[in-house]
């Protein structure tokens, strides 16, 4: 129980004998039994590189919580590698994966009465989880982010995980041999942390930075190195006093807070899933937010990073620029972040920022000027259409070419769209729908990595779209649109599709149109039938039950 229903009882002379018991044998002396609890959500796992260096950060943060004058329990919970189970059928339980890790906070948490959390986590659903669980929970929290995994090095080059699925699109075309192939699987990864460009984790870690439930800076560092350890040491005392003050985290996930999470999403060149998550989280939070919302704050903000998957340049160095506070502050000054949101320190925003620099250094070329953007907008748009009534998600940064009309080439798989392009039957102009992919039909709407790196690989990048109702990976550039909504599992547009009809894709005017008459769109409506469920039993079957679409987040306990 909380700090304040065990003195409230002990005051009423109502001693809970056998929880004291249990609890001396954790290692609750005399003295300990008014202190607060709090939990340690540990996403320690040798199953990702992401996660593997997570212990040494969760016995910090003990540590430290003891220091501080709290009591710590500590508990694991899952994580999925995407990377590992990427275009498998395993990707299929990634998305599932955040709902297990927010449940299984949550249920401890709420089951043990602790008065705070501080969740420890590496990989792409560790970061929402864990921030579900904490909205939902709404007790003092704090999240302590991994750390970002360090380039790998080739021929001059930086690698990052990305390298190695481009690699065998590249192969398969004939432009590197199997010696060059390996060697790029040797050197993508070099050891702990979460891949290293702007991709899911990383995009995800600085979303969090900027709504203010980490610390400053915490967001970009490396995994495994002191400064990671001392930030933990930090965030654990920072999280002690926001018990003392009882500071919540629905008094910092405010509107202003998630709009500052979408501006640095938008500045950084961040991952198309940042929409799903946010959409997510503002759901958990009780804060109102549509996909739509995105789309208002886009045009107003430039993309000042110099990021992968598109751009040079990965998290590591944009750390040594100045990270996150560095890119808050530019945007402070142009007035499109909210400096009266407040932090998990208590401060707002304003204030800790005041000490950043408002213009990025001259000696680094990763965080550019407000002047010299990158790109002049945002690179997430919204895209709507006949084939998305309630929205798709492009991500524009890199892409040469903003609009494209072409014939389908339609897929009911993601195996069967790879296979297709390995087999080199997708050709310039050709506009792929991978359906059956989402949140419901998939189950589990997996990442479309695979096929999208070999198209890349194959030098299709620029002249090939993509639709599917399911993901893409934070690594992922080129025309491509996800989340496409209604998903086809529920008979939505894109389940009408047939191999040949013409699509537009216009990024400028955010249409996504199978370009048929509507007659006979809503005769293919009325001939539609849903197909039989793929899992019948298991998690996956209960998913499927529970989903919501992913125009709202994608999320299982929808009211």
């Amino acid at each position: 129980m909380r700090a304040n229903e065990r003195s409230k009882l002990i005051t009423q002379g109502v001693e809970r004998t056998p929880n004291r018991a249990m609890l001396r044998a954790v290692g609750f002396g005399d003295n300990d039994f008014n202190k607060p609890i709090i939990g340690v959500a540990n996403g320690y796992s040798t199953v990702t590189p992401c996660n593997a260096g997570l212990n040494e950060l969760a016995q910090r943060a003990v540590s430290e919580v003891r220091t501080a004058g709290a009591m710590p329990q500590i508990f694991g919970t899952i994580t999925v590698s995407d990377g590992i189970s990427m275009g498998t059928e395993g990707m299929k339980f990634s998305l599932v994966s955040r709902e297990v890790i927010a449940d299984s906070i949550e249920t401890v948490c709420s089951a043990a009465r602790m008065d705070g959390v501080i969740v420890i986590g590496g990989c792409d659903k560790n970061m929402p989880g864990g921030m579900l669980a904490i909205a939902r929970l709404n007790i003092p929290a704090i999240f302590v982010y991994g750390g970002t995994t360090k380039p790998g090095h080739l021929n001059g080059k930086n690698l990052t995980i990305v390298s190695a699925f481009e690699a065998v699109g590249e192969y398969s075309a004939g432009r590197i041999n199997d010696t060059q192939l390996q060697e790029i699987e040797k050197n993508s990864c070099p050891g702990v942390g979460s891949c290293g460009g702007m991709y899911t984790a990383n995009t995800m870690s600085s979303a969090i930075e900027a709504m203010g439930m980490s610390l400053p800076y915490s967001s970009t560092m490396t995994a495994g190195e002191s400064e990671k350890l001392e930030s933990t040491a930090e965030s654990a005392r920072a999280l002690a006093e926001a018990i003392r003050r009882q500071i919540l985290p629905r008094q910092i996930l405010t509107r202003k807070a998630f709009e500052n999470a979408i501006a640095v999403v938008m500045a950084t060149g961040g991952s198309t899933n940042a929409v799903l998550h946010l959409l997510a989280i503002a759901q958990a939070a009780k804060v109102p937010l549509t996909i739509d919302d995105f789309e208002k704050i886009r045009p107003r903000v430039p993309v000042l990073c110099d990021l992968k998957p598109s751009g040079k340049y990965v998290i590591t160095e944009l750390h040594e620029a100045g990270g996150i506070p560095q890119v808050m502050k530019i945007l402070l000054d142009h007035g499109v972040l909210h400096g009266d949101a407040i932090t998990i320190t208590g401060k707002t925003i304003a204030e800790t920022l005041a000490k950043v620099p408002s213009e990025p250094r001259k000696d680094q070329d990763v965080i550019h000027p407000w002047s010299s953007p990158v790109y002049p907008q945002g690179h997430l748009t919204i895209l709507k259409g006949n084939l998305a009534s309630e929205g798709a998600v492009a991500k524009i940064s890199g892409v040469k070419l903003k609009k494209i009309t072409g014939p389908a080439r339609v897929f009911n798989s993601e195996e069967e769209s790879l296979a297709a392009i390995l087999a080199h039957k997708i050709k310039a102009g050709d506009i792929l729908v991978i359906r059956y992919e989402g949140p419901k039909g998939g189950p589990g709407m997996r990442e479309m990595l695979s096929p999208t790196s070999a198209l890349i690989g194959a030098g299709l990048g620029d002249s090939v779209g993509l639709i599917t109702d399911g993901r893409f990976s934070g690594g992922t550039y080129g025309m491509v649109v996800g989340h496409v909504a209604p998903e086809a599992a529920v008979g939505g547009g894109i389940a009408l599709v047939n191999e040949g009809d013409s699509i537009t894709i216009d990024a400028e005017a955010r249409l996504l149109q199978l370009n048929i008459p509507s007659e006979e769109f809503e005769k293919r409506r009325a001939q539609w039938k849903p197909p039989e469920p793929r899992y019948r039993h298991g998690v996956l079957a209960k998913y499927v039950r529970l989903v919501s679409s992913s125009s709202i987040g994608a999320i299982t306990d929808a009211a």
